[in-house]
């Protein structure tokens, strides 16, 4: 007997395709290999941060301690930083560069591209950071302590995220994984704005001058189709490190050269600007420079002491409490509430259960988390009790999605199996052939 979906496909679809429904074939392929990138490199992350976490609880620690704070640099330039801070400060400007692009992807061609597709994600992206932050906020202020910390629990580690779902090997339908993925990009874009507007230092306004005029320029080779990374890379790091001695931090600079590369192809153009660039940083940033930020940054004492710290302080608890409950509250019903409110219709095959587990694993914070947890308690020992926060509400959403994606799977393996049957081999699912034979 044919599945819901499958006689909707048969019969003819309708002009509007259901939340959660089947992608078309172009989005699924460019979801597809940003998907592949990320879980490998969550892979490599997980391995990371669990080095760290090893190597900073072992008779070895003042090493790693002595690695982490080793400075090195251009002190004539500003640039005299600590290994720690290269890879918060420098490696992943790589990481927002990448999110930046798939952001400008999203909004041309993606999911975000028009009001009708963009309202579901965006409002439960908003209300995915919001209600996290309202947590936070609540916890500190009965415990009596810090609000600088409120922006900790908003963020979302899609590549820890797919790294978990690569461990517990769920078929979760390729719909899900890309309202995951929007769900991370558009967090990604909150997180920086937040950076840029909430942790800025004093401000250089001549730096900050000279950082806007490159990204000026940046974006006139880009409108005059000028082609060769010798005029991009140099610019590249020129305006990073205007930005950084401007006072606001440099990973800003990242996501603004990625909204500002081109996304579109021009006639004869095999790859716009933007993917070819993409596809060659994507592997660096998600298998590189996120890696070894998390090496430096998830290096937190797990002693009996520290663990009671952390549910014993009002900042860290806050954090715990935004991340996991927090978070699956606030995409979940801003989710049910945008669907209600638009009238959209959930793709039959699925339930609002599978919504809730998208939420819990959006629970993993990590990567973004920890670098606002050190901007908001700089070398301070709430901020180690923040970090170990953040370690612990990650590693209780991916146990608590496990449990409930788990118990879907069946339902997950029979979708993928729908999706990627190609009786014909011709490298295109059949269900996609059956669909544009059917339509009128």
């Amino acid at each position: 007997m044919p599945t819901p979906r499958r006689s909707a496909v048969l019969a003819g679809a309708p002009p509007r395709a259901p939340f959660l429904g089947l992608l078309s074939w172009p989005e699924r392929q460019a979801v597809a290999r940003a998907l592949r990138t990320e879980t490998v490199g969550g892979l490599v992350l997980l391995a990371a941060a669990v080095v760290a976490l090893v190597w900073a609880n072992t008779p070895f620690s003042s090493t790693y301690t002595a690695i982490r704070d080793f400075h090195f640099g251009i002190p004539a330039l500003g640039l005299d930083l600590s290994v720690g801070h290269w890879t918060s400060d420098g490696l992943l400007t790589v990481f927002f560069l990448v999110a930046g692009i798939e952001l400008k992807r999203e909004m041309v061609v993606g999911s975000l591209r028009t009001p009708a597709t963009a309202a579901l994600p965006v409002i439960a992206a908003a209300c995915g950071m919001a209600v996290p932050a309202a947590f936070y906020a609540v916890t500190v202020a009965v415990g009596g302590g810090s609000m600088d910390g409120w922006a900790v629990p908003m963020a979302t580690d899609i590549a820890f995220a797919l790294a978990v779902l690569a461990v517990i090997s769920t078929h979760l339908p390729t719909a899900l994984r890309a309202f995951l993925l929007t769900l991370a990009v558009v967090d990604d874009l909150g997180a920086i704005l937040i950076i840029a507007v909430f942790f800025t230092a004093d401000l250089n306004y001549w730096a900050l001058a000279g950082a806007f005029t490159g990204l000026a320029v940046f974006h006139l080779l880009q409108r005059l189709r000028v082609c060769g990374w010798w005029w991009y890379l140099p610019l590249g790091v020129t305006v990073w490190a205007l930005m950084y001695n401007g006072g606001i931090h440099a990973t800003v600079a990242g996501v603004a050269m990625g909204l500002i590369l081109r996304t579109t192809r021009d006639k004869g153009e095999q790859e716009s600007p933007g993917a070819r660039t993409g596809y060659l940083l994507h592997p660096f940033s998600a298998g590189i420079c996120v890696p070894l930020f998390a090496l430096f940054a998830a290096g937190v004492s797990v002693s009996g002491d520290a663990l009671g710290q952390v549910f014993t302080t009002p900042e860290p608890l806050g954090v715990i409490v935004g991340l996991v409950a927090g978070k699956i509250l606030g995409i979940f019903a801003g989710t049910y509430l945008a669907a209600r409110f638009t009238r959209a219709q959930l793709n039959p095959d699925l339930a609002w259960a599978d919504v809730f587990g998208l939420a819990t694993l959006a629970g993993i914070g990590f990567t973004v988390a920890l670098l606002i947890g050190e901007l908001a308690f700089p070398g301070t020992a709430v901020g180690e009790h923040v970090k170990a926060a953040v370690l612990i509400a990650s590693l209780t959403a991916a146990l608590l999605s496990t449990l409930l994606l788990r118990r879907r799977n069946t339902v997950y393996r029979r979708l993928c199996e729908e999706e990627d049957l190609d009786q014909d081999a011709d490298g295109i699912p059949d269900i996609y052939q059956r669909a544009e034979g059917s339509s009128p």
